[in-house]
């Protein structure tokens, strides 16, 4: 595939994108290209995913409502039929002979942010701006998945002995989706994994080997029951629940900072009661933790059940608590790194290469590292930078479509490399 097929191949998945676990036009999209390749194994569905492990799956009938649109595209039915239920994703196997067995990771899913339809948004003037209202790519997975085709032709073209196998992975948005995939058996014999993101707040032109600096992240939904009553009548008969969200609230920002690392806690989303005079019988929240590592965001959990325990019992109300999602923290091997480091040194429209930074942030990605790691093998999280009028998460982001030939060059550059290093 040369790079005008690439860019077109992206900007298809830029005008139809899918948040997560809903990737069934995105999968099969992917499923085509791959197969056209000739690669030797695609796996689909639950097929390349533990489906038991997928985490903050969305209901069943917004599950349907999204398959039933992808269904109306001229995409394979008979590939829909094994993603239905949101067992999206796909793993793809390339075989070049012996040598190590070398995993590219790249996520896929979109986000719920409507695309700004601006003039001056390009996606908007060249005609490949979101056709689904309410949801767009504003984090560059569009390319990554790009990348991975790309990385996926270049290295059949190499001399590259060993296999390859390519892992596109649904959700990572709701930090959903990596651990069933981790879990998918389908890394047990990698001995090294890349993975890879644009941006990042850095330009295009520069590429960062090895990305740190992942905080550990669980996702709850919380929901508080008391006792509805008469707020003038009588008050006294009922259980607030919205007093218990409230205090809840405050008493999460009040959990106590740590000494071995950072912390973060938030919460993003309240909702409940029905009118001004009735005590509220049942209100819900969404909120999150984070830590520099596991151990800080176990240390945070702990706090935040127990101070939401708290808050529902100090009001005489019942609290039902489900951990939604989840990620750990995760670093990359310095030996992989310095592999990055070279081969971008010498890639053909890279400018500047560092050697670390930090993401400060959170992905699932890190289950996939951790998976190969204590396999005994290397991971290493790709920074390649582009330039975006937008940032990441944002109705304008884009991606300077440059960067996609950026990663396809340092990632396959990279493989070949560990085929004849075997480091």
């Amino acid at each position: 595939m040369i790079a005008d097929d690439l860019r077109s191949f992206r900007r298809d998945l830029h005008r139809k994108p899918e948040p997560a676990w809903r990737e069934f036009y995105t999968t099969a999209r992917i499923v085509a290209e791959l197969e056209a390749r000739d690669v030797d194994d695609v796996f689909v569905g639950p097929a390349a995913i533990a489906g038991e492990h997928r985490l903050a799956v969305p209901d069943d009938d917004d599950l349907e409502t999204w398959y039933e649109r992808a269904r109306e595209t001229d995409v394979d039915d008979d590939v829909l039929e094994r993603l239905e239920g949101g067992y999206t994703g796909a793993v793809a196997v390339l075989e070049c002979g012996d040598g190590p067995t070398v995993g590219l990771r790249v996520d896929v899913d979109g986000l719920p942010i409507t695309e700004s339809d601006d003039p001056d948004h390009d996606p908007a003037a060249e005609g490949f701006r979101s056709e689904h209202e309410g949801a767009m790519h504003a984090c560059g997975h569009d390319a990554h998945a790009a990348i991975g085709i790309g990385v996926l032709e270049a290295v059949r073209e190499s001399d590259f002995s060993g296999t390859l196998k390519l892992f596109f992975q649904p959700a990572e948005e709701v930090v959903g989706g990596g651990k069933a995939m981790a879990k998918s058996g389908h890394l047990d014999d990698v001995d090294y994994l890349l993975a890879v993101h644009v941006g990042l707040d850095h330009p295009t032109g520069e590429v960062v080997a090895g990305v740190d600096g992942f905080l550990a992240v669980r996702h709850y939904e919380v929901t508080f029951t008391g006792e509805s009553a008469h707020a003038g009548a009588r008050p006294e008969e009922g259980r607030s629940a919205i007093q218990a969200l409230a205090t809840a609230v405050q008493n999460l920002y009040a959990i106590p900072r740590h000494a071995e690392g950072a912390t973060r806690v938030n919460v993003g989303v309240v909702e409940g009661g029905t009118a001004a005079n009735i005590v509220a019988e049942a209100v819900r929240l969404v909120a999150e933790v984070r830590g520099e590592t596991t151990e800080l965001v176990e240390y945070m959990d702990e706090q935040a059940r127990r101070t939401l325990r708290s808050a529902a019992m100090a009001h005489g109300c019942e609290v039902d608590l489900e951990t939604v999602a989840e990620a750990p923290s995760a670093e990359s091997d310095t030996a992989l790194a310095g592999i990055v480091e070279g081969v971008a040194a010498e890639t053909a429209g890279v400018e500047t290469v560092l050697e670390r930074d930090d993401l400060g942030g959170s992905e699932d990605a890190t289950f996939l590292m951790r998976e190969v790691q204590r396999n005994g093998g290397l991971a290493c999280y790709v920074g390649v930078g582009t330039d975006h009028p937008g940032g990441h998460h944002t109705p304008t982001f884009d991606v300077d479509e440059e960067t996609i030939d950026h990663g396809v060059d340092v990632l396959a550059g990279t493989i070949e490399q560990i085929g004849r290093d075997r480091p």
